[in-house]
């Protein structure tokens, strides 16, 4: 099973392309017709073209090989279609439609005679019950949801379990500036999952950081584990703390598994886990963004004291460490400020000032320190310490995260500015906090690789 001809196709079909506007073979071709390779919309009574593509009756009438195939089709005929694309040498495909393993036993066998299906013709099958995948730097949108075309290249992938999910995280990253490398919606995983995704996406140079949604699966070890064996960082949000069984399996066919033993397999194997989207995609831009700590010793700077109490409460919950600073980081911070409120970690400056920058440079340049977070409020006479933080990230090789507040008008280009030095920017205490969670986890599981075999999870 070739997952590149599902990810990174040369040739597409839109099997049951339509020329109406609203039916999900018009809109899986609408949004398909973007990528630079050939996009043949298929469907016996769509003589001629779909919009200014010439149209096959079959996706065996095609003259070049075939590498994904997108599938707007009713269910029902899915298994015949889907020969009919094995018989073309089609590598993958996409199933869009539903009625599978979330709509019961005759859906279950359904499936199952799908999954026999592309088993036989070696075919990497996403679905069924999905919604696609986007891969923006590739111009490639196998999704059928509107809007998706304006979502930018970046480094985090996306891959969740839930197709909505999937979209509501590229689409967040969207708002706030930030690209993604690849957004899968897994759908029922028929033959392509958790497991054989995270190691596809390990081992593509344009992913810095994976990030999961998980509402449940019957391969929980096996997840946990490749996880754990991934170079890529892996950040994972487990849905399911209260019952929501039922509607998970509605949904995608799976029960949600008990998330206390997911979450300690996961923590045991160094993997950081959060409790919502929000959080997972923060965990994503952060160790896509910045680099690799070296441990879990934080220096944390503030020029709020309130704010700089909340984020250091909420990173010693996670298992951060407060080194204390050198002798010497204190006497240059001292120097820098004379009479600061808090000097020996966090450091509290009291207020912004210009010399605000040099005093995040003393403490990143601390050998007790691996990671820096950083804290200011914006005040419109000084801004940002852009200037006083370029090239720090590069001397000092270690993770520098900036959270703030303030008005949207004047932070989107000050934020810009700190992001393009590499320093991943948050709005609010908490969030960068958690960004910097999840590098400290990262951290803790390049510290110990082989760490010792994760708790029983759900199967």
């Amino acid at each position: 099973m070739n997952l590149r001809r599902l990810f990174r196709p040369e040739c597409i079909a839109v099997i049951g392309a339509s020329r109406t506007e609203g039916k999900l073979g018009y809109e899986a071709m609408a949004n398909a017709v973007a990528f630079d390779g050939p996009v043949y919309p298929v469907n016996p009574s769509a003589e001629g073209s779909v919009l200014g593509e010439p149209s096959e009756a079959s996706v065996t009438d095609i003259d070049e090989r075939v590498d994904l195939a997108l599938l707007a089709v009713p269910a029902p005929v899915v298994p015949e279609v889907l020969a009919e694309c094995g018989e073309a040498n089609v590598g993958g495909a996409i199933i869009y439609s539903g009625g599978f393993a979330e709509a019961g036993e005759d859906g279950k066998a359904l499936q199952t005679e799908v999954t026999e299906v592309a088993d036989k013709y070696g075919i990497a099958l996403l679905g069924p019950n999905t919604s696609g995948f986007v891969a923006p730097a590739q111009n490639l949108f196998t999704s059928f949801a509107g809007g998706v075309e304006s979502i930018e290249p970046g480094g985090v992938t996306i891959l969740a379990q839930s197709g909505g999910v999937a979209h509501q995280l590229a689409f967040s990253a969207h708002r706030e500036g930030r690209g993604i490398s690849t957004m899968v919606g897994l759908g029922n995983r028929a033959n392509v999952g958790f497991e054989e995704t995270v190691r596809y996406f390990d081992d593509d140079p344009q992913t810095d950081a994976i990030v999961l949604h998980v509402e449940g699966t019957d391969t929980g070890r096996a997840l946990v584990e490749t996880c754990c064996d991934a170079d890529t960082p892996v950040a994972a949000y487990k849905v399911g703390k209260a019952d929501v069984g039922d509607f998970a399996e509605s949904h995608t066919g799976a029960l949600t598994g008990d998330h206390d033993l997911y979450t300690a397999g996961f923590a045991q194997y160094g993997v950081s886990t959060v409790d919502s989207t929000t959080e997972l995609l923060d965990a994503g831009v952060a160790l896509a963004d910045a680099p690799s700590p070296d441990g879990p010793n934080v220096g944390v700077v503030t020029a709020q004291a309130g704010p700089g109490i909340a984020i250091t409460d909420r990173l010693k919950a996670a298992d951060a460490e407060f080194p204390t600073l050198t002798d010497e980081t204190q006497e240059a911070v001292e120097e820098i400020l004379p009479g600061m409120t808090y000097s020996a970690n966090p450091v509290d400056t009291g207020r912004p000032m210009p010399e605000f920058g040099d005093v995040v440079a003393a403490v990143a340049r601390d050998e007790n320190v691996d990671v820096v977070m950083v804290y200011e409020l914006y005040e419109r006479a000084l801004g940002y310490p852009t200037e006083g933080l370029e090239g720090l990230v590069d001397e000092v090789d270690k993770p520098i995260v900036f959270a703030t507040g303030g008005p949207d008008a004047v932070l989107a280009d000050e934020l810009a500015g700190l992001e393009s030095l590499d320093i991943p920017t948050f709005r609010t205490p908490e969030r960068g906090a958690d960004a910097v969670a999840a590098l400290v986890q990262d951290a803790l599981r390049n510290a110990d690789p082989d760490a010792a075999e994760a708790e029983e999870v759900s199967r």
